[in-house]
């Protein structure tokens, strides 16, 4: 069986360290056997994906940054709570937020690329509300 690591250099990605909070605010809260992860923005060791929906960035173009976000979602899971991905026993919710100008109505298409890229590594358990 192939562990969600190995699915996620399948995907072309090495988990990477979580960047440090930039505010007051920490990157996981644990309450029994459920972690909330703080809100990740789109970035690797290239830098932040920028541009507006709409505007200067096509679907691809936010689908693939939603995707950066969810890679750096499951490093806060690993790095931050220190739970091993093939012990996440589910993810109930995920919430992303798309820069977009007014009349752009494709944010179900770009959240996707976050959706995808946690459900590729996690499997069933990686389906969300």
């Amino acid at each position: 069986m192939t562990s969600p690591l190995d699915k996620l250099r399948e995907y072309g990605y090495e988990l990477p360290m979580p960047k440090a909070p930039v505010a007051t605010y920490i990157p996981v809260t644990r309450t029994g056997n459920i972690i909330y992860v703080s809100g990740q923005i789109s970035s690797d060791a290239n830098g932040v994906a920028e541009g507006k929906l709409g505007d200067t960035m096509n679907v691809v173009q936010g689908g693939n940054a939603a995707e950066l976000a969810a890679v750096n979602f499951l490093s806060q899971v690993v790095h931050s709570a220190g739970i091993d991905l093939a012990k996440v026993k589910r993810v109930l919710k995920l919430t992303v937020f798309v820069n977009s100008t007014p009349d752009f109505a494709e944010h179900h298409l770009v959240a996707n690329g976050a959706s995808n890229r946690i459900v590729g590594v996690l499997g069933e358990k990686g389906k969300h509300s």
